[in-house]
């Protein structure tokens, strides 16, 4: 099939199209796959080098690679799988603007999962700084380890350390799942 879309050329439109639309939204990075803890380091890596070359303030440059990481391991940790054969995979993109990076990612959830994290996101959003400061306390010194290592921490320290707002979505696949999108966005 490829062969055959290269041989017409849609594929050949495809990639130029493709890198187009990363020009006319400066995205830097672009991945789809399974997310482990190499990939992780590789793509700090290559953002530090991104970040370095364009003379980005270090707090920002910090702040970036604590979301990356943050999300990455939020997609390797959460991301549920449609059926047995595929591994758990998930999109991740970095992006600026003149005034911001964001930090998107996506990945399958179940549709009970996402309920709970929609939640989330809104309780998150919902408080000011002091608020997620409290929030952040409160869930050191009580909250409960989940069956995936995590104490629920992770949204709340994102929107701690970023100062912004989540934008999100819940895409419907089916009667099961849904393609979860988190956008974090770090100001310049």
């Amino acid at each position: 099939m490829l062969l055959e879309n290269i041989k017409t050329g849609t594929f050949l439109e495809f990639v130029y199209d493709f890198y187009k639309k990363m020009k006319e939204n400066e995205i830097s990075l672009v991945y789809e796959g399974e997310i482990t803890h190499q990939i992780t380091k590789a793509f700090t890596a290559m953002a530090e080098k991104n970040l370095e070359s364009q003379k980005v303030d270090s707090s920002v440059q910090k702040k970036v690679f604590h979301v990356m990481v943050e999300c990455l391991q939020n997609i390797s940790k959460h991301t549920d799988k449609i059926n047995d054969e595929q591994e758990p995979h998930g999109i991740f993109i970095v992006s600026r603007n003149k005034e911001s990076y964001f930090i998107t990612t996506g990945n399958i959830l179940t549709n009970e999962k996402s309920a709970s994290l929609r939640k989330s996101l809104e309780l998150v959003n919902s408080l000011d700084k002091e608020g997620l400061k409290d929030a952040y306390k409160k869930q050191i010194m009580g909250g409960e380890l989940s069956s995936k290592g995590g104490a629920g921490l992770g949204l709340i320290d994102i929107a701690k350390k970023t100062g912004n707002k989540f934008e999100y979505h819940f895409l419907p696949i089916d009667d099961n799942f849904s393609f979860f999108i988190l956008i974090s966005k770090v100001s310049l």
